[in-house]
C-alpha cells in the first residue's frame, strides 16, 4: 500500500479518479495543499472534475474553485475518516480559500466523488 501523500499514493488516487464516471453539473477544481508532506516538502494536488470525468493534477493549479490547506496530521486524520473536514475547519486546522458557496451548492456531487475515491483510503 502506498504511503499517504507519496508519489505512489498520488498515482493510485489518479488511477481511481480516472476509472470513475461522475455526474457533474459543471467543471470543478479542488486544490489540496499540505505544507509539511513527506520529507517535510509541500504536497499540492488538485482534483479536476470535467465532462463526467475526474483526474488528479500534481502541484498547484491556476484558479482553483476551492483550496483546502491543512497540515499533514490534519490531512491524515481526514483521510482516515477520524476527523471530518467540517470539524477540522471549525477547529482552525483546515483553511479554505476560493468560492465556498459554489462548492456548498454541489455538496451531493462532492459526496459521490469522495465515495468513488474511497478505494485509495483502504
Amino acid at each position: 500500500m502506498a504511503g499517504f501523500l507519496t508519489d505512489a499514493w498520488l498515482d493510485d488516487l489518479d488511477a481511481a479518479a480516472r476509472a470513475a464516471d461522475v455526474a457533474t453539473s459543471a467543471p470543478l477544481v479542488l486544490q489540496q495543499i499540505v505544507p509539511d508532506g513527506p520529507d517535510g516538502q509541500e504536497v499540492a494536488y488538485a482534483l479536476v472534475v470535467a465532462d463526467g470525468r475526474i483526474r488528479v493534477e500534481r502541484g498547484r493549479v491556476p484558479a482553483p474553485d476551492l483550496t483546502f490547506t491543512q497540515d499533514r496530521a490534519t490531512a491524515e486524520a481526514i483521510h482516515r475518516g477520524e476527523l471530518s473536514a467540517q470539524a477540522a475547519f471549525m477547529q482552525g486546522r483546515l483553511r479554505l480559500g476560493g468560492d465556498l458557496r459554489a462548492v456548498i451548492d454541489r455538496a451531493g456531487e462532492l459526496g459521490a466523488i469522495d465515495d468513488l475515491l474511497g478505494s485509495v483510503r483502504a
